[in-house]
């Protein structure tokens, strides 16, 4: 008797040890994009609103603003509950910059300076176009600052981008812009 329950302990232990090897090489052939969709920006949840990433990755006018994103490492950080008010470029505005700018700035040795840029459009906070105020200031996370100006019922800032559009997300807010905003030279 002893021998068949001997038996057939080591048969249950070679078959959750084998159970366990084909666990280890599954995990083994992940691809690299599923390893590396850690953070925030890996929770797979498609019953929610999505966040302000989501909402630019599935812009097709925001392709480039999307490509920076991922270049600076910031996916995780503007995936996380915020709330965030992100004055987001469109292709177009990207284009209106002079050749080769943003092709230099997604080189890995212009990443500060890319962070810098993007994170001079983020705000902390939810700042919803119809309650902006002519002449107001808002900080910006790069630790710049931003004016709005109202003029014709067109919302600008910096006098130099006008809000086309408005898009809420579950983290915050996006305002789409036709103009990248550059923060002042440094001092």
């Amino acid at each position: 008797m002893r021998k068949i329950v001997l038996t057939t302990s080591i048969i249950g232990v070679c078959l959750l040890l084998s159970c366990n090897s084909g666990k280890e090489q599954s995990a083994d052939t992940k691809t690299s994009e599923e390893t590396q969709a850690v953070g925030q920006s890996g929770v797979q949840d498609d019953l929610s609103q999505k966040n302000v990433v989501q909402v630019a990755i599935g812009s097709k006018d925001h392709t480039t603003l999307v490509a920076a994103i991922k270049a600076a490492k910031l996916v995780d950080a503007l995936s996380n509950a915020g709330p965030f008010t992100v004055f987001a470029p469109t292709n177009a505005a990207f284009d209106k910059l002079p050749a080769g700018t943003v092709d230099g700035l997604l080189k890995p040795e212009k990443i500060d300076d890319l962070t810098n840029i993007l994170q001079y459009h983020v705000s902390l906070g939810v700042f919803k176009a119809e309650n902006l105020t002519d002449g107001q200031i808002i900080g910006q996370v790069n630790g710049n600052d931003i004016k709005i100006s109202i003029s014709d019922g067109k919302v600008m800032i910096n006098e130099s981008a006008i809000i086309v559009a408005s898009v809420p997300a579950s983290n915050g807010i996006i305002h789409i812009i036709d103009t990248v905003l550059l923060p002042p030279a440094a001092n």
